[in-house]
Formats: C-alpha cells, structure tokens, sequence
C-alpha cells in the first residue's frame, strides 16, 4: 500500500522499504534503514506493510533537506541502501585539503647530547649561530638548550638535550646531516680546524657548479654539510633522512603535512635519490632532504637524534590527516601538563618521529 502525503512542489511516499521523496522534476529514493531528521519530516507510522508520513511543511523551512544534502538522487542507490563509504571520503578529502592550506613551518630540530656545554660552545663559536635560551629541569633529570640564527618565532632551530649521566649516544645510520649556509665554506672549515672541530669532508666544488660544500662533525659525532650560498634568513636549512621507499615518503610527506616537493634528482652513478620537501623555497626555508640509497629499506635510527616540530593550525586535524595517510599517532592531540601547549606526535612509514606544534600555544610559550 502506497500513501502520499504533498507539500507544494514537494511529496514525500512511503513503501515497505524506502521512502520516496519527489519534487516537479525528480524523485528519490531514501531507505528506512536510513536516519533521517528535518524540519520538513514528522513521524513515520508503522502498520504493518503500510507506513504513513507526516510532513511539517512551511515555505520558510522548505529547502532545508536539500541544504543539508540528506535527499539523494536515486542512482546513488543500489538496492535500496546507500554506500556507507561516501560520508567518511567528504570528511578525508576536507582534512586533506584543509591541510593544503594550515599555516606551518618546521620550528625547531631535537636530539640528544652527551655534553651541552662543550656542544653550545662550538655551534656558537665555529657554525656561529646564537645560544637563544637554555633551561634545567632537575625534576625529570635533564636540561636543554634552543641554538639557531635568529628568533624562536621565525627561525628554525635546534633543541639540544642533555639526560643527566649520559655522555654518548648511538646515532645510527638513518640519520644523515644537518645542512648550514655559509658564505664562505672555505673560511668556515678553516675556523672549524682551528677551534679543534673535526672536518670529515674538505671543501670541493658542488658537481656542475662553482659553490663550494664540506662535512664537519660536532663533538657529539653529528655531521654538518655546509653549503655555500649568498645571505639567507635561514642559514640552518636542512634536515636529511634515509628512507626505504622515496616515492612513498613524498606522497606522505605531501598529504600529511602539507610539503611541497621542492625538487628531486637521482644519482645513478652513486646509486641514490635525493628529494628535498619544504614550506617554501629551500633558499629561504629549511627543509627536510629525504635520501633514497638504491635497495636499502631499513636503517638503524639509533637514540640521539629525536623529532622535528612544526608549528600548525589544528593539532587535531593534523592527527586526523596523518591517520588517513598510513603514519602512526604515538602521541594523541591535546595539551601538555603544566604548559598546557597542544601538541600531537607522529611516525612516518619508516618511522622517523615529527612533533605537531599549536602555533599559538607555541608563541605564548615563548614568552
């Protein structure tokens, strides 16, 4: 049995399995497995195979159903059900795309020391940056130090660690460098030498160009590329990691967190790939290099070097969009005790560790 009830220019039917919805120029089907709420829609009546609707219909009220995009063309159904899928895709693809456009940056680089004072002193006195604060926290047995070259605010920097007793750290092999711009790589390995620092690589000459680049070690066994470049606002420009998989790490890289890929090269001669991924031009920003060495997938992270941060809009999307891309959630979003800043921490597929940061939790903290 079939009963209709008819609003002008909108009907809504009822049969024993879907109710049907018409308007002048089409109808659709919507299954009674189906919650559906509106202001137009009162109660639906049961009686047996017979099923009555009652329409609360009011022109002002009128296209609040199809605003809502609760009535769905017919061919969207396929036997009387609707594709549960379609729901949770529109959320995806908005946390996606709303990370496409979240405001981040990468704040600051963390890893272990065994001697913060004796590391402070040569970042300052040979790579030159600036001791920006350092703070002691006897309670959980460690302090901490944020060097770079300029302020926390719009600089990225490095956020050394020492744990009290602990003089070395197992660094591994999936760490690869830090990059620094310099001037004059030259002279700068020249001051390295003379404040006792150790150069693993003497400056050469970057293949098909004129610049210069060298490897220095700090005195913890963490190696510096230098490069040489005119003045930058980002002289600390590079972070590099291995990887096992280079066109997997891209797309994370990509969706998750919102990079752009900078540029990619591939050294078949020295059987390696290289992708830079940043927020902005490599010249300007720091970024972080992704190396692809030619059938090596796994690599020993060791248990100095720690995490990235970078500073975001939403801890909680964030999260949600690093879920919807393969990484792992390690650190639910929410605040930390005490400070109350609103972070989320995160592993890549390979398990390199970031740190999402709450952009204004991350200034307040500052002061």
């Amino acid at each position: 049995m079939l009963r209709t009830v008819t609003a002008p220019s909108l009907s809504f039917s009822s049969s024993s399995t879907c109710l049907i919805v018409s308007t002048q120029n089409k109808s659709y089907l919507i299954p009674h497995s189906l919650k559906l709420t509106s202001p137009l829609i009162g109660n639906v009546n049961k009686s047996n195979s017979n099923r009555t609707v009652t329409c609360n219909y009011n022109p002002s009220r009128r296209l609040a159903l199809f605003q809502l995009g609760a009535v769905i063309p017919q061919s969207q159904f396929l036997s009387g059900t609707l594709a549960p899928a379609k729901s949770s895709e529109v959320a995806d693809q908005n946390v996606l795309e709303w990370v496409k456009n979240d405001k981040r940056r990468m704040l600051h680089v963390v890893y272990s020391v065994g001697d913060l004072d004796k590391t402070i002193k040569f970042y300052t006195e040979c790579l030159g940056m600036k001791l920006l604060r350092k703070r002691d926290i006897p309670e959980d047995r460690y302090s901490n130090a944020f060097l770079g070259y300029g302020p926390e605010d719009t600089n990225f920097t490095v956020e050394l660690t020492y744990n009290y007793g602990v003089d070395k750290y197992d660094i591994g092999d999936g760490f690869g460098h830090f990059g620094i711009a310099v001037e004059d790589v030259s002279r700068t390995v020249d001051l390295v030498k003379a404040k006792g620092g150790k150069v693993t690589r003497e400056p050469v000459p970057v293949k098909g160009g004129s610049t210069k680049i060298a490897f220095v070690e700090d005195p913890n066994g963490y190696k510096f590329e230098l490069l040489e470049r005119g003045l930058t606002p980002e002289p600390l420009c590079q972070v590099m990691l291995r990887v096992g998989d280079l066109d997997r790490s891209i797309n994370f890289y990509k969706k998750s967190f919102g990079m752009q890929l900078l540029r990619r090269r591939d050294n078949p001669e020295y059987k390696y790939m290289v992708a830079l991924m940043g927020y902005g031009p490599e010249d300007k920003n720091a970024v972080l290099e992704l190396t692809y060495n030619y059938g090596i997938t796994e690599y020993n992270k060791g248990n100095g070097y720690t995490q990235i941060a970078i500073g975001t809009d939403d801890v909680y999307k964030s999260a949600e969009a690093v879920k919807q891309c393969g990484g792992k959630i390690i650190r639910e979003p929410g605040p930390i005790p005490v400070i109350n800043t609103k972070i989320t921490a995160c592993l890549d597929p390979d398990g390199w560790k970031s740190v999402f940061v709450d952009n204004v939790d991350f200034l307040k903290e500052l002061e």
